[in-house]
């Protein structure tokens, strides 16, 4: 018998002949457990009661817009139609589909102000860094452009982002109002104007704030032939009331899992939109999504485009959670940004009598405290963050931004109702009283968690991130 292998030996150092193939038979026995269906289900059920999720608890993740799914978006994304099609079948046998993802794009350009969509990044980090890419074959032709400015208020995988498609970072503090310091980018431009592709951004930035100078950000921006990319990791701020064009923003992403209410943890699923202005429509990946009239198309003679970015077309079933959301909403998704923005203010206005809070000022979304007067009591941000798992409440993002020093970012979303925020108030107050009378408390928490204080210490001096399997 010939080998499979024999026309390239050089896939094979030794080539197998399929009449040499042996099977052992195992002697010992498979160590399964004997149990039943029922004990099988209560065991994956108290795996899964030991996690905390937004439908048992409140959820204030800075920067994460943890907001709640409503159910009828996994109803519409299980229905059989969507569930059964398969990415490869033709376009005129998933008209449905197509329909779909093309009226989603024409929705985030109205709520963007952006001419173009692209679907098919799958997550934010995705979306930034087929923007940035974007970006890149702007400015092929300028071989200068290599630098990208990004605030020290960031978020972690901008300069990541900009770095993977061969930029330069370069940093723009923050001024006493926790906007960018226009000063210190108009010197920036003085000294590297030529160099300078964009700048990345987020508005409202990291702190929450909204940045005041963002018009005449983006008016040094384009002045110089740069662009201005928007992160839109805090769209749920503004949605309805301004939009990223209005400030001056040439491409953005958004992260349908924070605005859109699409599942959000576990590392997926997700999806990074991007979209442009016109001028950069051409860049956008293949293939597009159109419609000439009559059918829905994947279009993929776009000559100057990067290419494709996903497999297939991004996470469809992530598309069809968005579109729900959005048709549900309707024009109440301005009302959804205002209800985040008054639940973020009204937490903040009762909590800054017992924390330190850095920028005294109208936040938007989210807001950021720092725990150094606790610190001075020896009570650390991270132990006021055990302390609050033990009441039902996840703790909120902590040190990030890394300008606020022991900082907790708390973001209460639209979602929930107001004795829910009164009850997140009494327990920051008590914590906050806690750490003032009895700081020595604290090396304890949390306590009724089902896993419960770990040795960080020991953890990372011994990391193992090995797993073995013992047969």
């Amino acid at each position: 018998m010939k080998t499979i292998f024999e026309k390239n030996k050089n896939l094979h150092s030794k080539p197998f002949l399929c009449e040499e193939i042996k099977f052992n038979k195992r002697i010992t026995p498979l160590n399964l457990p004997d149990t039943t269906e029922l004990e099988v289900m209560r065991h994956y059920k108290e795996l899964s009661d030991r996690n905390f999720c937004i439908e048992k608890g409140f959820y204030p993740l800075g920067s994460c817009t943890m907001k709640y799914n409503p159910r009828a978006n996994e109803a519409a994304a299980r229905l059989d139609d969507f569930l059964n099609l398969h990415p490869l079948q033709d376009d005129k046998d998933c008209q449905g589909a197509l329909e779909l993802m093309y009226d989603l794009e024409q929705a985030l350009k109205i709520i963007t102000g952006m001419d173009a969509i692209t679907l098919q990044p799958c997550a934010g980090a995705h979306g930034e860094f087929c923007a940035m890419n974007i970006v890149k074959k702007y400015f092929e032709k300028d071989k200068k452009r290599k630098k990208v400015i990004i605030p020290d208020n960031a978020h972690g995988t901008n300069p990541m982002s900009a770095k993977m498609n061969g930029f330069e970072c370069v940093e723009v503090k923050s001024d006493q109002n926790g906007g960018v310091d226009f000063e210190r980018l108009k010197e920036l431009f003085n000294t590297n104007g030529e160099e300078i592709a964009a700048i990345m951004m987020t508005n409202p930035n990291t702190l929450g704030l909204f940045d005041e100078n963002i018009l005449q950000i983006s008016e040094l921006m384009h002045k110089n032939g740069s662009l201005l990319y928007y992160d839109g990791a805090n769209l749920n701020a503004v949605m309805g009331h301004t939009n990223p064009r209005l400030m001056g923003f040439d491409i953005v992403h958004l992260n349908l899992h924070k605005t859109f209410s699409t599942p959000h943890g576990g590392g997926g699923p997700g999806a990074g939109p991007v979209g442009v202005i016109k001028e950069l429509e051409p860049y956008l990946p293949v293939p597009t999504i159109e419609f000439d009239g009559e059918k829905y198309f994947r279009n993929y003679d776009k000559k100057h485009s990067i290419g494709k970015v996903s497999t297939f077309y991004g996470n469809f079933s992530v598309f069809i959670r968005a579109y729900t959301y959005i048709l549900m909403m309707g024009n109440n998704l301005k009302n959804a940004s205002s209800d985040a923005v008054l639940a973020a203010n009204y937490i903040k206005e009762k909590l800054k009598k017992y924390f330190k809070l850095p920028y005294d000022r109208t936040c938007m979304h989210e807001f950021v405290l720092s725990g150094d007067l606790q610190k001075e009591k020896g009570v650390s941000t991270l132990m006021m963050a055990k302390r609050l798992m033990d009441s039902n409440c996840h703790p909120p993002t902590v040190y990030f931004p890394l300008i606020v020093h022991e900082a907790m970012m708390i973001e209460p979303c639209e979602s929930e109702t107001k004795e829910v925020l009164d009850n997140f108030i009494q327990t920051m107050i008590e914590i906050a009283r806690e750490a003032q009378n009895e700081p020595e408390k604290f090396g304890e928490y949390p306590l009724t968690t089902p896993v419960l204080k770990a040795d960080e210490t020991l953890a990372a001096r011994h990391l193992n991130t090995k797993y073995e399997f013992n047969n």
